[in-house]
């Protein structure tokens, strides 16, 4: 039975996350109705989604109300192409029993790689090295490069990207520290790491990479006392969300040439021209490239699409969310 896939998201998101395979590939399940347009407001959305069967969103969808359902009654799944779901989800949606999925995943693994190259260039001291090299620096300048092996790598948050981020570290023979409320220690141990309270993580890691959410219970968690507590030539890498640092403390921090800081995410974005992340010498500043950006986007589109075939197979959705996890995702 053919069904009717509502593609909800503006031309230009369209482009990003979907190719030309992606379009064949929605075409052989059923009918494609997508907004041919340059918005996604809710009187887009409420044609475009008119008596669909599934709908894929993305960034800039609106929130799927009564208003907008109520034009899509036999709607049972929406595939959001992006990372978090709250801006499209509605206590609406939830009751009439519509499934929902989210490309986090995806999008975390993304995260993850490149939380793990920065981890291994931060070790490895490249970031100075190459700095050194051009003025004429050779061997003499080594002293400070560190494996990924024998030493403490931290982990806030165990979601999917810091789940991924621990796969990875699996490779390699390192201790791994977990602090996140909602993993056990059972389900850590599982993981290959070892739950700890924050405090003791970041006492003992020579690595923290921070996974965290942004919600209320993380804002400014990494703050002064916290920082104080790391080591000597420890690293801090955040993938995450900016708010989840206090930034004048990590700055007070890093000006005293202690640590070592690998920062993709700043609060607000982007950071001010003269925002002392951009100047301090034992600070990488990065643009918020830590997820997906320009071919890597085209994973979000193939997962909402394998989703879909998922959903359509009767099989078990790979990033289904559910209503009683809403309080605890970003």
């Amino acid at each position: 039975m053919s069904i009717k896939i509502a593609v909800l998201p503006n031309t230009k998101t369209q482009n990003r996350i979907f190719n030309a395979s992606h379009y064949e590939q929605l075409r052989a399940m059923g009918e494609v109705i997508c907004n041919p347009g340059d918005t996604s407001d809710p009187a887009v959305t409420k044609i475009n989604i008119q008596n669909a069967d599934v709908a894929i969103t993305s960034w800039g969808c609106p929130n799927l109300e009564k208003e907008i359902l109520d034009e899509a009654p036999n709607l049972r799944a929406v595939f959001h192409a992006a990372g978090s779901v709250k801006p499209i989800v509605t206590d609406e949606l939830w009751s009439r029993g519509i499934r929902v999925s989210s490309a986090n995943g995806p999008l975390g693994r993304g995260v993850a790689e490149t939380a793990l190259g920065l981890t291994i260039t931060s070790l490895k001291d490249m970031w100075h090295l190459s700095r050194r090299m051009e003025s004429g620096g050779w061997s003499e300048t080594r002293v400070n490069v560190r494996e990924l092996y024998n030493v403490t790598i931290g982990v806030i948050g165990a979601g999917k990207a810091g789940q991924y981020y621990i796969d990875l570290l699996r490779n390699f023979d390192v201790e791994i520290l977990i602090y996140d409320p909602f993993v056990t220690h059972e389900k850590a141990k599982e993981m290959g790491a070892d739950k700890v309270e924050l405090e003791e993580l970041m006492t003992r890691a020579d690595v923290v990479s921070i996974h965290a959410p942004s919600l209320p219970s993380t804002n400014k968690m990494i703050n002064a006392q916290r920082l104080k507590l790391m080591k000597d030539d420890a690293i801090l890498i955040n993938t995450a969300r900016g708010s989840v640092i206090d930034e004048p403390a990590l700055i007070a921090e890093l000006s005293k040439g202690r640590l070592f800081a690998c920062i993709d995410v700043t609060d607000p974005e982007p950071p001010p021209s003269d925002h002392p992340f951009r100047s301090l010498p034992n600070c990488i500043l990065l643009p918020h490239i830590a997820g997906s950006v320009n071919n890597g986007v085209l994973r979000l589109g193939q997962f909402s699409i394998d989703e879909l075939k998922r959903f359509l197979a009767g099989e078990a959705l790979e990033g289904e969310v559910f209503q009683e996890q809403m309080a605890s995702l970003a």
